[in-house]
């Protein structure tokens, strides 16, 4: 993801200074009445005096005389035309914040410019450059790059650029107009970006017949694609994915004979992959994420290196020499419809095959490593048969490695264990039998060996692999006892050894364990060991069904993550420690276990326990009736002391808050700017019983204002110190960057607060709980599927307006338990702030600590370790799945997303998978909840690149109505 800064560095400031200033003189410096072409040009070494005279002023001596200026960063000459001189050609100003569009008319005056990059800034506005008719610049530029700022005004309004040649517009806010006249006002142009705007309509048609680039993807355009586009035969790049166009495609590629790369992915194309794509120069076809039907053309890999078809309609089988061409590079079918075997005869420069959510058939061939070149392959959720193919060994780049939801026999080949770049190998949901290896690739991070028959015991030497993030071994039939190694593993964050037939007590686990921790469906005996507390990050803890005894350790309290504790169905006696309120609890099956919050170590008789809390009773009056005395003096103290501060009456230590250093209003609204008052929002806060949600990061506080008003109050709890709050002027920045936003979907904040230790956010309150609450609360009643879908709609309404933001705003945490409800459906995500004040590098514990909730991480987190698109894409995902299942993110520590994507590789349980409570209301509803089940499948897909964006997701929730 690249990043993009609010501020520049000093040294950028000061170039930047620099230059400006060296604009400002030379239009200080022309003679008033001479005309634009008499201008003298200014020689580099006027340009360097300049520079030296202003160093003194702008506080730095990197310029002296012995520098050239055309050595300058940002800066570039040639020669002149005569070739005795140079002059300035060349101007980036890329990422320097700027937004202050006076420059232009100093810019304007260096008129033997031919390049200008302005990208990467905050400008609204260019009218000096685009208005002013006595711009001499625009006479010579070659190349103007405008990208990734917020310009919103009309493009015609962009004119007079006779020898351009490349244009950049990409990531701006153009709105929609009529481009042909605009285009064609650029006789010379060569490549053009207009990507990511908010352009819609059909296909601008009247552009420069010597275009050569052409990229519109990310907009809004529909239709189909026009026949008259084919008339630009000097085409070598056409991208127009990401929009809403439809129909088939025009069989007229003939037409095009230098095109080197073509991109429909993510429309609504239809029909069958025309014939005439068999271009000699087309490297590169992807047009996945589409509706095209029909066989594999046999010659669509001829010339391709690049291709990518995958999420379409395609059927029958692949050519035999589908995949056997020379300069074939990547391949990626998934999720089609695709049947018979895979081809035998593979390229030698094949390194990335992805054949997935098919129906395959036969064995994986023995040959399928003959080339060496392959770093992933992807099998897996097809019907292949036999054992795997010792001849994999001889893949030595393989780093990924799936072949998961088949119906593989046999033992685990050796030589895949040997793998030495291996990263992620999956084989779970096969029939795969033995013992597994001993040894694995160093490298490796996710090792997925689920739901298979291996036996023996589990190899000690697994948990020396240093990289390993991801062990899941449940369902299989491994028997003896846990290896004590386990606790040497240093990045271990997810374990799941259930449904085995492990024997003996729970060794000591490693602390980075945080996702989740899963014995359950074992033969453990013994108590539970109380340095499970120590697992502080763990969020769920799943010992059921084992034969586990004693009392239930008071330390497991101490595990601040925890979400889910599931203890059922073993011998535990006593009682379960004190947990937060939003920790799930499961005891069933324990007849001496109680769900209580006495203390496990009180063990007298019924007759003492009671005289022990008659005893308990009297001292609490007591101790009340002397702590009413000591507040009534406390009080009396504080009223006569002139101290900004409020005393926290929920602190058994008598603590007070901190005192307040900021409290600022960021909306303008009259109605809230006259209701809220600061100190009566930390009064609130103070209050314990006030507290209506609490989340990983936060907690809210109902606040009442003296005039009746209604507030949320949200505190964020930054004890682990990955807030970066102790930047308060940073902090505030965000916030108000943040506070103007305005969707009725997003809750945004109307003020805050910041005290020395803390930070308040206020917005309004229209609370009815969140969507976890309402999906799976004790007392919630089975919620429609209209009502599930408004609320689907609504998420993907304010996730794709934050993406779509000029500097795209990402979830940190986006789940249902951080969706909040105005009504049954009026969904408002929240947490909005996170990604923006949280800093991962401070976080005392793993990444996935802060990376959101178990159930909703993408699987690239554990090894990508950024925050993406895509990976709010995937949250959203689980969250259809919740919609359309009625089930939690997790059940007996198997994520739904898991779940869902092993049925739906067989058609015919696709039902399963839908709330039965529901998807029988109607034949409309059903079919409705079978077309949101698709757009929630490609939404968790494993790889990143396949899933959606969010326009496009929010396009098809609004097609399937």
């Amino acid at each position: 993801m690249v990043e993009r800064r609010y501020c520049p560095c000093a040294s950028h400031g000061g170039f930047l200074m620099l230059v400006l200033l060296f604009f400002l003189f030379l239009f200080h410096h022309a003679p008033m009445a001479a005309a634009a072409d008499a201008l003298p040009p200014l020689t580099l070494e006027e340009a360097l005096g300049i520079l030296i005279n202003l160093s003194s002023v702008v506080g730095t001596n990197r310029w002296n005389s012995s520098t050239s200026v055309c050595n300058w960063t940002g800066v570039a000459c040639t020669r002149s035309g005569s070739g005795s001189s140079l002059e300035v050609t060349n101007i980036t100003l890329s990422n320097y914040n700027i937004s202050n569009h006076s420059i232009f008319a100093s810019i304007c005056r260096i008129y033997t410019l031919q390049s200008l990059d302005l990208s990467r800034n905050s400008f609204t506005d260019l009218g000096g450059l685009f208005s002013t008719s006595s711009c001499r610049m625009k006479e010579r530029l070659l190349s103007l790059n405008l990208s990734s700022n917020k310009l919103s005004q009309k493009l015609s309004d962009l004119s007079g650029f006779p020898q351009l040649e490349v244009l950049d517009l990409s990531y701006n806010l153009f709105p929609s107009e009529n481009l042909g006249a605009y285009l064609g006002s650029f006789p010379r142009l060569r490549s053009m970006n207009l990507s990511s705007n908010k352009l819609n309509g059909d296909i601008p048609l009247s552009m420069a017949g010597s275009l050569a680039e052409l990229v519109l993807s990310g907009n809004q355009f529909s239709g189909s694609i026009p026949q008259a586009l084919f008339g630009y035969g000097n085409l070598t790049l056409l991208d127009l994915s990401q929009n809403d166009l439809s129909g088939a495609v025009p069989d007229e590629f003939k037409s095009l004979p230098k095109l080197q790369t073509l991109l429909l992915s993510g429309n609504t194309l239809s029909g069958k992959i025309p014939v005439s794509l068999n271009v000699t120069r087309l490297t590169r076809f992807a047009a996945n994420r589409n509706l095209f039907s029909g066989s594999i053309p046999t010659w669509i890999t001829k010339h391709v290196r690049m291709l990518d078809l995958s999420y379409n309609n395609l059927s029958g089988s692949m050519p035999s020499d589908f995949l056997s061409h020379p300069g074939l590079q990547t391949v990626d079918l998934t999720s089609n419809m695709l049947e018979g075997s895979i081809p035998n005869s593979l390229s030698r420069n094949l390194f990335r095959l992805r054949l997935g959510g098919n129906k395959l058939g036969g064995n994986i061939p023995n040959s399928i490593c003959d080339g060496m070149s392959l770093a992933y392959l992807e099998l897996d959720n097809n019907q292949l048969m036999g054992s795997i193919p010792s001849q994999l060994a001889k893949c030595k780049h393989l780093s990924l490695l799936s072949l998961a939801s088949n119906q593989l026999q046999g033992p685990l080949p050796d030589g895949i264990s040997n793998l030495e770049e291996l990263v992620v190998l999956k084989l779970q949901n096969n029939s795969l039998n033995g013992h597994i290896p001993n040894t694995f690739s160093a490298s490796l991070i996710t090792l997925n060996l689920s739901q298979n028959s291996f036996t023996g015991q589990i190899p000690s030497r697994v948990f020396e692999l240093q990289k390993l993030s991801t062990l899941d071994l449940h369902g299989n039939n491994i028997s003896s006892g846990i290896p004590i190694s386990i606790s040497s593993s240093k990045s271990l964050i997810e374990l799941n050894l259930g449904y085995n037939a492990l024997t003996g007590t729970i060794p000591t686990m490693p602390t980075t364990l945080s996702t989740s921790l899963n014995l359950s469906h074992n033969y453990l005996s013994g108590s539970i060991p109380s340095d499970l507390g120590y697992l502080s990050e763990l969020e769920i803890l799943d010992l059921s069904y084992n034969k586990l005894s004693g009392m239930v350790p008071s330390s497991l309290g101490n595990m601040q993550s925890l979400t889910q504790l599931v203890l059922s169905y073993n011998n535990l006696s006593g009682y379960v420690p004190r947990f937060r309120q939003d920790v799930e609890i499961g005891i069933d099956g324990n007849p001496d276990l109680v769900n209580g919050t006495v203390s496990n170590n009180d063990t007298r008789t019924t007759g003492k326990r009671k005289m022990h809390n008659v005893v308990i009773i009297i001292f609490t009056i007591a101790g009340a009736l002397v702590g009413l005395c000591v507040l009534a003096v406390i009080t009396m103290m504080s009223l006569s002391k002139r101290i900004y501060r409020v005393e926290d009456e929920g602190l058994s230590t008598g603590e007070s808050v901190s005192q307040i250093i900021d409290g600022h209003l960021i909306t303008m609204n009259s109605i809230h700017t006259s209701a809220i008052e600061f100190m009566k929002a930390m009064e609130a806060v103070c209050n314990h019983q006030n507290i209506f949600l609490k989340t990983r990061f936060c907690t809210y506080y109902k606040a009442v204002m003296p005039n009746g008003s209604t507030y949320s109050v949200k505190k964020l709890n930054s004890s682990d110190k990955i807030f970066q709050i102790g930047n308060q002027e940073k902090f505030a920045r965000e916030i108000e960057v943040l506070g103007k936003l305005t969707n009725s979907n997003v809750m945004v904040p109307l003020a805050y607060i910041l005290t020395v230790d803390s930070a308040y956010l206020i917005y309004e309150h229209a609370y009815k709980g969140t969507v976890s609450d309402l999906l799976h609360g004790e007392k919630s009643d089975v919620i429609d599927w209209p009502s599930r879908y408004s609320i689907a709609l609504g998420v993907a309404q304010g996730l794709t307006f934050l993406h779509g933001c000029t500097q795209p705003v990402l979830l940190l945490d986006l789940s249902t338990r951080t969706i909040h409800l105005k009504s049954t459906n009026e969904p408002q995500i929240g947490d909005i702030e996170l990604y923006k004040i949280i800093d991962p590098s401070r976080s005392t514990g793993s990444f996935s600590t802060i990376a959101g909730t178990v159930g909703y991480i993408p699987p690239e987190y554990a090894y990508t370790m950024r925050l993406t698109m895509a990976g709010n894409v995937y949250s959203f995902g689980v969250i259809l799945l919740e919609l359309l299942t009625g089930k939690p993110s997790v059940s007996d520590g198997v994520e739904l997303a898991k779940w869902a994507l092993g049925l739906s590789a067989r058609p015919d349980q696709r039902d399963q998978i839908l709330d039965a409570r529901i998807s029988g209301a109607s034949i409309a509803v059903h079919s409705q909840m079978l077309s949101i089940l698709n757009i929630a499948l490609s939404c968790v897909a494993f790889s990143p690149d396949a899933r959606p964006k969010m326009r496009n997701v929010l396009r098809m929730l609004f097609n399937v109505k």
